[in-house]
């Protein structure tokens, strides 16, 4: 890949089968994503968003075309190596927080450190330092259960940035968020994409959303219709 291109999508199709048929999910996607942009992929519901992020994240692979992931082919990774990929350089986020609900806010964001098997003097400084990025030190021993909707989230990104990934995935993240709660939140991914210099990807149709993002990528029906450079709504 060029230089500072850390995604690159050369022709990518995906289709899955539908009865006796496939449908086509996407449709030739050719894109590249750079280090530290700040970047959606906008469009309704079915429109390939999310299919097209989970390539990425090597959740899936394409059916046609290559997708290259921090100079790994994504369709020639084993699973074993694909979870290795996820382990260590890319976080995801959903509109649904995946919480744990037996465990602290401490010990849900240790969790990815502790399949890393990272020694624990390192692993409760990294989780310190990610609860403080997110304003969360208050709620170390605290529960989902007992943290509102907005806490929640935060704990989601802070699991998420524990391991200060080079790229971070979030499908709709805001989705389960009043307008109040998701501003907090998308303040908080410009402050780490600023401050770690993380890659942001989302997977949107909200216009909160929308108007934090620095590039936006339509998709319609599978396929790219606009990819166009913007001015975010804010840096703070």
């Amino acid at each position: 890949m060029q230089n500072n291109t850390i995604v690159q999508l050369d022709g990518v199709v995906k289709r899955f089968p539908v009865g006796r048929g496939q449908f086509t999910a996407l449709k030739d996607i050719n894109l590249k994503f750079k280090a530290g942009e700040f970047s959606g992929l906008v469009g309704p519901s079915g429109s390939g968003k999310t299919t097209l992020l989970n390539i990425i994240g090597s959740l899936d692979g394409p059916s046609e075309g290559h997708a290259r992931v921090l100079d790994r082919a994504v369709e020639n990774l084993s699973h074993r190596e694909a979870a290795e990929l996820r382990n260590y350089h890319i976080g995801f986020i959903f509109q649904t927080y995946n919480l744990l609900p037996v465990y602290t806010v401490f010990e849900n964001v240790e969790f990815p450190l502790l399949l890393q098997k990272m020694e624990k003097s390192k692993r409760e400084k990294a989780v310190m330092d990610a609860l403080e990025w997110l304003g969360l030190t208050d709620k170390v021993n605290s529960r989902p259960a007992q943290l509102s909707g907005g806490e929640c989230q935060r704990v989601a990104i802070a699991r998420a940035m524990v391991k200060r990934p080079e790229i971070l995935l979030a499908d709709e993240p805001t989705a389960n968020l009043d307008s109040a709660n998701s501003h907090h939140i998308l303040k908080a991914m410009v402050r780490l994409n600023r401050d770690l210099k993380t890659t942001f990807i989302f997977a949107t149709h909200d216009a909160k959303v929308i108007k934090y993002l620095r590039r936006k990528i339509v998709l319609e029906d599978g396929s790219v219709t606009k990819d166009e450079k913007k001015e975010p709504r804010s840096k703070s």
